[in-house]
This record gives C-alpha cells, structure tokens and sequence, in this order.
C-alpha cells in the first residue's frame, strides 16, 4: 500500500470536515463523491451498508469515516480517516466558541446562525437521497425506503424498529 491513498484520505476528509455545518451526517453526499464516484474505493450498496453499520453501533455519526477509512487502509486508514475528518473541525469549533463568547449579543452572528440552519437541514436531506439511491435498487427497496421514512417521521417509536425490520427483510430477500 502506498503513502499515496493515506494522503488521499487525510485531504478528502480534511476537506470535507471544514464544510461539515450540521454535522458528519450533513456531508455524507460529499463522503460518498470522495470515496464511490472519485476514487471507487467502494460503490453506493457497500457505502449504504457501512453507513447502516456506523448507525447501529453506540457513538457518534462520524464513525462511518472511520469504516471507510478501514476499507480503503486497514487499521492505519481508519486513523488517518477519522482524525482528518474529526481535528479540524474539532479545532475550529474551540476556537469559534471563544470567540462566540466574545461577540455574544451581536445581531448579524444570530442572523448567520440561522441562516446556517437551512443549510445544515438541505444538507442533511440530501444525505437521505444519496443513501435511498445506493439502496433502492428496485421497487421492494424503493417501498421499504419509503415507508421507513414515513415511520421514523410520523411515529414516536424508535428507528431500531425500522433497522431492524430492514435487517429480516434483507436476511429474507439474500
């Protein structure tokens, strides 16, 4: 393996961390441009499968980066994925913060702050669209996709539910 793939990893994710307003979840469609459409590392089925993976366990969303990173590297590539995606952020968000408490009360930083919400929320939506993509390859995915949406949005039971139905129905259609 070549330095060449842990320099592509520690760019792209570097990158895509410094636009990541809403979270890891908000950039997923330029995770899944880097490692499916640029450099092929996987494509949409096992991109979807992953993300699904980094779901289910306990943690925060921005694990997915490090099952990327294991698939294209190893062990290396998982630390290099996650520290690219996780330290610059991490360092813009204390250095904001000390200087939020500084300008605290100022009218155009609660404008800004607002107006960042729409694009978080865009973001976020479609991050659900490359996901429904990768999945929905036919018109039994294309239902449960729907329904599932339609469950998490209208019920208050939790998303496991839907997890783990897809998990049997995924077992039953294999």
């Amino acid at each position: 393996m070549t330095w060449t793939i842990f320099w592509q990893l520690a760019l792209g994710f570097g990158a895509i961390s410094l636009v990541s307003v809403g979270g890891g979840i908000a950039v997923l469609p330029e995770m899944h441009r880097l490692v499916v459409e640029t450099h092929g590392w996987m494509d949409s089925a096992d991109f979807a499968r992953r993300f699904a993976l980094a779901q289910a366990a306990p943690g925060p969303n921005v694990l997915v980066v490090g099952l990327f990173g294991w698939h294209v590297a190893g062990m290396a590539g998982m630390l290099v994925a996650t520290l690219a995606m996780t330290l610059p952020t991490s360092i813009m968000a204390f250095g904001f913060s000390r200087l939020r408490t500084r300008l605290a009360g100022r009218a155009w930083l609660r404008v800004t702050e607002r107006g960042l919400v729409p694009i978080a929320v865009g973001l976020i939506g479609a991050s659900g669209l490359i996901l429904a993509q990768g999945t929905a390859t036919g018109w039994i995915p294309v239902v449960l996709t729907v329904s599932s949406a339609l469950f998490v949005w209208r019920t208050d039971y939790s998303p496991l539910w839907v997890l783990g139905a897809g998990a049997v129905v995924g077992f039953v259609l294999l």
